[in-house]
């Protein structure tokens, strides 16, 4: 019974469904006045902790990216997130949904993501104005660099 109840809370709960777990370090970037206020609290309740901000310099778990159309160019971003996390740790790219303000085209986020050596796993709705995209960093090319 409480494997259904894991399940449903899975889809109801965008951080669990994300795969953020308690006691992981998550360093937050871009954050500005726009950001889901309630999705970081979700996440902060998932992991148990506080995001860091940007000038934490410490390897995290996980990178939550917020990231819009006019913040320059997104390969860079996702390059410098790349630094941040563990290898095989996840970046949680958050861009604004279509017809919002800074709205960022579904093929720029895949070119991107593929230029930064990353992998998109899953892409999911995470509020009423942002979508999100799990990337994560393969194992074996990160080894290699």
């Amino acid at each position: 019974m409480s494997a259904t109840a894991d399940h449903a809370e899975e889809r109801t709960n965008p951080a669990g469904r994300l795969g953020f777990q308690p006691g992981q370090v998550v360093q937050e970037i871009g954050y500005d006045d726009d950001v889901d206020q309630e999705l970081r609290q979700t996440i902060e309740e998932a992991v148990e902790g506080d995001l860091m901000d940007e000038d934490y310099d410490d390897v995290a778990d996980a990178v939550v990216l917020w990231f819009r159309d006019d913040d320059g160019d997104l390969t860079d971003a996702l390059v410098d997130a790349t630094t941040y996390i563990e290898e095989g740790g996840a970046i949680l790219l958050l861009t604004p949904k279509t017809g919002r303000s800074g709205y960022v085209e579904p093929s720029d986020i895949s070119e991107a993501a593929t230029t930064a050596g990353l992998t998109a796993s899953k892409s999911v709705s995470v509020g009423k104005d942002w979508s999100g995209s799990r990337l994560a960093t393969p194992k074996a090319a990160k080894s290699k660099r």
